[in-house]
């Protein structure tokens, strides 16, 4: 190739990514007022997990561990007991008695949430993660458990 030809190509290259950048300058800027108003998530958004709850209030969660076989990065934390006849919490033979999640982990990935059979697991529209101390970011069961359903 002719330097000619090389010096035509880059100044063709940098013409259409200024067309690009003067094409959005012309747009209308977008700003979220989000201290004053909720933000506006798109219905598919990756928050923080909520372990939700069936319809009687009982954890959906049996601890089968799936979710904590599936995950990349190791973050999820889950210890299993048995339910009994007097103290039931979920409508398994099992339930999470510890269920964590390492947020200095996790990669908002959703292999957990795809793999939980009871969709137990999902993904909230929580995002104020933020913290200048990690061991603030282990979220455990009673933080991420669904509120009970209202009768």
């Amino acid at each position: 190739m002719s330097e000619k030809q090389n010096v035509l190509e880059s100044a063709a290259a940098l013409v259409k990514g200024f067309g690009v950048t003067f094409r959005e300058m012309m747009n209308p800027t977008i700003t979220e007022d989000y201290p004053e108003a909720p933000p506006n998530f798109m219905e598919r958004y990756r928050g923080l997990h909520v372990l939700q709850r069936d319809e009687n209030g009982l954890e959906k969660c049996v601890a089968c561990f799936l979710c904590a076989i599936a995950c990349p990065v190791n973050c999820i934390y889950i210890e299993a007991a048995e339910n009994t006849e007097t103290v039931r919490m979920s409508g398994g033979e099992r339930f999470a008695q510890v269920y964590n999640i390492d947020y200095s982990r996790c990669i908002f990935c959703g292999y957990c949430v795809e793999a939980c059979p009871t969709d137990a697991i999902t993904h909230g529209h929580g995002f104020e993660l933020a913290s200048y101390n990690t061991s603030t970011l282990i979220y455990r069961k009673e933080q991420l458990l669904a509120p009970m359903p209202e009768r």
